[in-house]
Order: structure tokens, then C-alpha cells, then sequence
């Protein structure tokens, strides 16, 4: 052994070397090993591993992080990541607060249609999908924040990148995970909505929400990767989200002053308006509730949303990597 490690290159022989662990097969045997799963673990799971003198390998397996004979997948690293963020989702209390969520707004919605003298319908709809908009913002970015927060300071992101897992493997699937969990909180929220609202603009309603609970997440994972702290984190996901819905109404305040008279700073503050409009996606015409109550957007309003929701989601993924890279673990 020590013949072998003399004959190394220089710092090959320093203990959990990768080099090392893949050349020393001389006493390689067979054992079976249980595999416990996250916390309660009620999975388990045998995987055939060899002893390499120094280390353990896991080999060819459905859900094994590394295989030794293809290296690296990037989709069964992103897909395993995605997944195990939505379980982590399923068997925390992101269910219930939707749930309860739910019947807390169904029975404020209808107390309002009792204290509505005409079209009580349209009130009781109205309030419930402004509300329920609102509560499945807070819900999903408040998940992400909290998430991933306490991921960072479990050192449980600096266990996963010890192995060979890219950083940009780790990034889409969590993003992929909080996209998912994003869509289920819009399906479910929505559900009150079928039995007010024509089921055309009901799914309209909800595949705009789902696009922009997606648009929050990446939003959310962003700012949690940048400031790594959930209270500045939080404030900025909260400001970023109040001037995306009223950068409609600052454009028109700009463009039409009280006093009425074109000066300097009047012209400057409409141009940087104008210029902020053009940056924010104008979360004010998305999952509108005028929807449910008149008539039903044209496809191609959807479209609009969907192709400006993709380049956002994807503008903040490209930032949220460029940001985690030069982070230091």
C-alpha cells in the first residue's frame, strides 16, 4: 500500500482522493447496506456497494447519485433533486397552510356575499380570488425563503456539493421542485373558483397564477441565494412583487401630473418610470379577477403572459446561478 501511494503524483495520496479511491481495487468485495431515506425514513433500500480501499461506491442504481461506469447525469440529478424538494414540501406543513388557507377564505368569501345587497356572486367572487392570489404568493415564496434557509444553515448544501453534483444540477432542481409545488398551490386555491366562475376563465385564471407563483419562486431562490438571510430576502421578494403590480399606476401618475405643468423633474421621474416599466413584468395585468367576472381573456393574452413569465423565470435562474458560482462554500 504504501509502495503504491509513493508511487502517486504529489497530493494523489491525501486522504478522500478521488484518484485514489478509483485506483486502489486490490481487496474489492461485495456488501449489501441498508439506505434510510430523509427523516422518518420508512423506505429502505439495499445498494450494492464495493469496498475500494478507502472508500465506498455506490453502483448502477435507479435512484444512486454516481455511476461509476456513465459518470454524471444531469437529468436524473435535476429530476431526484426536483423531486425530493416537492416530498420535502408534501411532508412539511405547506399542505395544510393551503388547505387551511382555503376554508379560511371560502368562509370569509361567503360572509361577503351575505352582506352584498346585489350580485352577491360577483363580490363573493371577487374577493376570493383577489385573496387567494395574494395568499398563494405569500405561501410559495415564503416556502422557498424558509426552505432553503434552513437548508444553508443545517450544512446540508455543503454535504451535497462535497459530492460531484454540479452547482447548476443543484439550482434547477430545486427550482424545478419549487415550480411544482408553485403549480399545486395554484390548482388548489383554485378549486372554489369551478363552482363561480365559467370553467374557461377559471382555467385561464389558474394557469396565469401558476406562471406567476412560478415567477416568484425563482424570484425567492434568487434573492435567498444572493442576501442568504430571510429577512432581507423577504423585504426584497415583498418590494419587488407590490412594484410589479403598481408599475401600471406609476406610469400613469407620471404621465399625468396634478399640478399639470412639464418641468425638469416631472420629465426625469417619467423617463425613470418609463425605464422601470420596461424592466418589471407588469404583474398587474396577469391573473386578473376581472376574468372571473366578465368575460374570459383571448388565448392570445395567455400566451403574452406565459412567453414574459419564461424569460423572467429565466433571466432570474441565469442570475441565481452566476450569483451561487462565485459563491464560496
Amino acid at each position: 500500500m504504501r509502495q503504491q501511494q509513493a508511487a502517486l503524483p504529489p497530493f494523489a495520496g491525501a486522504p478522500g482522493n478521488r484518484a485514489v479511491q478509483r485506483q486502489q481495487h486490490e481487496r474489492e468485495q461485495d456488501v449489501r447496506i441498508p439506505w434510510r431515506c430523509c427523516r422518518c425514513a420508512p423506505l429502505r433500500r439495499q445498494r450494492r456497494v464495493r469496498l475500494c480501499g478507502r472508500g465506498l461506491r455506490v453502483f448502477r442504481h435507479r435512484d444512486s447519485l454516481y455511476c461509476p461506469s456513465k459518470g454524471w447525469s444531469a437529468n436524473v440529478h435535476i429530476t431526484t433533486i426536483g423531486r425530493y424538494t416537492a416530498l420535502e414540501a408534501l411532508r412539511t406543513r405547506v399542505p395544510a397552510t393551503a388547505l387551511l388557507t382555503l376554508v379560511i377564505l371560502l368562509g370569509a368569501s361567503l360572509f361577503i356575499r351575505e352582506l352584498a345587497v346585489t350580485e352577491s356572486l360577483r363580490f363573493q367572487t371577487s374577493f376570493y380570488a383577489a385573496a387567494a392570489r395574494l395568499c398563494a404568493v405569500f405561501i410559495a415564496s415564503l416556502y422557498v425563503l424558509a426552505s432553503l434557509s434552513r437548508e444553508f444553515n443545517d450544512k446540508g448544501l455543503e454535504l451535497l456539493l462535497a459530492l460531484d453534483v454540479p452547482r447548476s444540477h443543484y439550482i434547477c432542481g430545486k427550482l424545478a421542485g419549487f415550480m411544482l409545488i408553485a403549480l399545486v398551490c395554484a390548482v388548489l386555491l383554485s378549486l372554489p373558483l369551478w363552482a363561480l366562475a365559467p370553467a374557461s376563465a377559471v382555467s385561464l385564471w389558474t394557469v396565469s397564477l401558476a406562471i406567476e407563483l412560478a415567477l416568484i419562486a425563482a424570484l425567492s431562490l434568487f434573492c435567498i441565494v444572493t442576501f442568504n438571510q430571510l429577512l432581507p430576502a423577504a423585504g426584497f421578494v415583498v418590494a419587488f412583487y407590490l412594484l410589479a403590480r403598481s408599475v401600471t399606476a406609476m406610469r400613469l401618475m407620471s404621465a399625468n401630473p396634478i399640478a399639470g405643468q412639464d418641468t425638469l423633474s416631472q420629465q426625469v421621474t417619467r423617463m425613470l418610470v418609463e425605464g422601470l416599466a420596461y424592466l418589471m413584468p407588469a404583474l398587474d395585468r396577469w391573473t386578473d379577477t376581472v376574468w372571473l367576472i366578465d368575460a374570459a381573456p383571448e388565448p392570445s393574452v395567455l400566451l403574452a403572459i406565459a412567453a414574459q413569465g419564461a424569460i423572467y423565470t429565466a433571466l432570474l435562474a441565469a442570475a441565481t446561478l452566476f450569483d451561487f458560482y462565485r459563491r464560496s462554500l
